[in-house]
């Protein structure tokens, strides 16, 4: 039985000649797992907001969607709330209430539920979800993972049979980004839920997929199993297939497999690479494995027994930490959500100001520099929300904004701006007004304006967020790039393999303060859940194996 059925379904934003959707033609059965990627900017977003009308974009739309076989149109809106679930990317945008009870039962008291019905559902979803522990809380107390859980927990309430996901672990850390999607497959598996979810990280949401759907230019290039899809990615030569799984990635660089089955888990990887170097004498781990950087400079960035409080009367939320950051170092900060790193960015920018404890920037103290000393040619911030940097009504608008108290011609001007553009590949959206963008062109822009300020410290929070493979790539090299030219870079992420790749120094941050920090190829190759995918496919053969190129050049100097 089909649950959508979307037929020849075309759309254009207004006033934009190419449209975001070309030509969709889908079949989603009930109770499949779909999972839908693309390069950012592809459509995805606005594909799923064209399931619910609620959500539909204005804009021009040809085709038609027809849910449980009648047009959307004709289902009325409370069918549609209560049949049809939708998580955001942000937890904090669909919460409405002040406590987490309350939250779970808002959606059903919207529906008229009376009061019985509305506490058995809450209890069950309670229980199902495991919130029983922080039932009463205040929604403004749980950390990122837990609100995320809740916005699904709320919306299961009302029974949906199907249920929409837009990149929802998208400001997850790797660890609640787990446990929130074995949640997702839960209730697909057990309670035959539809899943329909557009997501950038696919090394845990492929192998719970029926499906993966690949979107380019607004139209469908690919729709199969996940491991088919992988191998025409791969004979397309296409860049997204630099989203795929980490074994995927190994096995298509691998070379020659002997019709061995291309793997998609971590557990498949392993049996693969077991299978691949069956016969083969096992390359071994060379010294040149590890990436060699350029001695560091002085010091850029120093905490000295910092300590921070949100409320005079709160816990400490930064304590008692000590790091020290060189120039031209590119250090990258790991840990679950709530933990203090992005406070400790806020310590370093200025925005929040320590009780205790000193920060200096190239051996000034922070709190004797005025915001002059600080920004102009030193600090750039790119923070977590990048809609925050957008203040005018169009991207070009909003580019030369940064440029607007700085004593250039209009020529040069212009030339930083376009070399800008052209890097983070925003030519067709110089036109649209910021707030249109997807979160994955919002955060290219919102990156593109920090950067035409030229920064000697560059502050990034999240980076990767919303982000496909192909631009993760493009911006780890011109980070590498910045770095070579001297440029601190101090980043903020849960991206793991990002971090892993094209970061020099890791430091992993655990109740507001650094537990332990090293080099980025030996913090990786000691952890357990903190480390990427290649390194957990291989590291009973390659202890120090990290990043997918290594295990590829380990396999290939197998013989």
């Amino acid at each position: 039985m089909e649950i959508y059925h979307i037929k020849d379904l075309s759309f254009a934003f207004p006033m934009k000649e190419h449209a975001a959707l070309s030509a969709i033609n889908l079949t989603i059965r009930s109770g499949e797992f779909v999972t839908i990627c693309g390069k950012s900017g592809c459509g995805k977003s606005t594909l799923l907001r064209q399931l619910k009308t609620v959500l539909t974009p204005h804009g021009k739309r040809d085709g038609a969607v027809y849910f449980n076989g009648k047009s959307l149109e004709e289902v009325d809106s409370r069918t549609q709330a209560a049949e049809i679930g939708f998580v955001l990317q942000s937890p904090d945008n669909q919460i409405v209430t002040d406590k987490v009870w309350h939250e779970l039962a808002f959606g059903l008291e919207s529906l008229g539920y009376d009061q019985p019905t509305i506490r058995l559902r809450v209890a069950e979803m309670a229980s199902f979800f495991g919130i029983q522990t922080w039932f009463h809380k205040s929604v403004t107390e749980l950390s990122g993972g837990q609100k995320q859980l809740l916005n699904l927990a709320s919306i299961m309430a009302m029974h949906p049979s199907v249920l929409i996901l837009d990149e929802p672990t998208s400001q997850l850390d790797p660890i609640a980004a787990t446990d929130f999607l074995a949640t997702v497959s839960k209730i697909n598996r057990e309670l035959g839920t539809t899943v329909i979810m557009t997501e950038h990280r696919l090394e845990e949401v492929l192998p719970i997929s029926d499906r993966l759907i690949v979107l380019d230019q607004g139209g469908v290039i690919a729709d199969d199993t996940p491991p088919k899809v992988g191998e025409i990615l791969l004979s397309l030569n296409h860049p997204m297939f630099a989203s795929m799984p980490s074994p995927m990635q190994i096995y298509a660089g691998a070379g020659v497999h002997n019709h061995l089955t291309c793997p998609v888990t971590v557990k498949e990887g392993r049996q693969w690479l077991n299978a691949y170097l069956e016969d083969k004498t096992v390359a071994r781990m060379a010294e040149t494995q590890r990436r060699d950087f350029v001695s560091p400079g002085p010091l850029a960035i120093q905490f000295k027994d910092v300590w921070f409080r949100h409320d005079h009367n709160g816990p400490d939320t930064i304590k008692d930490l000590s790091f020290e950051v060189r120039e031209g170092q590119f250090y990258c900060i790991v840990g679950g959500n709530g933990t203090g790193k992005t406070t400790t960015l806020s310590l370093i920018n200025g925005i929040l100001k320590p009780y205790r404890g000193k920060v200096l920037i190239h051996g000034n103290n922070l709190n004797k520099m005025n915001a002059k000393n600080l920004f102009v040619n030193r600090l750039g911030v790119l923070p977590q929300n990048p809609a925050t940097l957008f203040v005018k009504k169009t991207l070009e608008l909003d580019l030369y904004e940064m440029l607007s108290d700085n004593q250039l011609t209009k020529e040069e001007k212009k030339r930083k701006v376009e070399a800008v553009v052209q890097f983070a590949e925003l030519e067709p959206l110089l036109t649209m007004h910021p707030y249109d963008l997807s979160g994955g062109e919002q955060q290219r822009a919102a990156l593109a304006k920090v950067l035409l300020l030229e920064p000697k410290i560059l502050l990034l929070d999240e980076p990767t967020k919303g982000l496909d493979g192909f631009f993760k790539e493009k911006l780890g090299y011109f980070l590498r790039k910045l770095q070579a030219e001297g440029v601190t870079i101090v980043m903020v992420s849960h991206d793991i393999e990002f971090c892993a790749k094209y970061g020099e120094e890791c430091a992993m941050f655990f109740d507001g303060t650094i537990i332990t920090s090293n080099e980025a190829h030996t913090f990786f190759s000691g952890n357990s859940f903190y480390t990427t995918a290649a390194n957990r496919m291989a590291r009973h053969i390659w202890s120090e194996a990290v990043t997918i190129e290594g295990v590829i050049d380990l396999c290939q100097k197998s013989m």
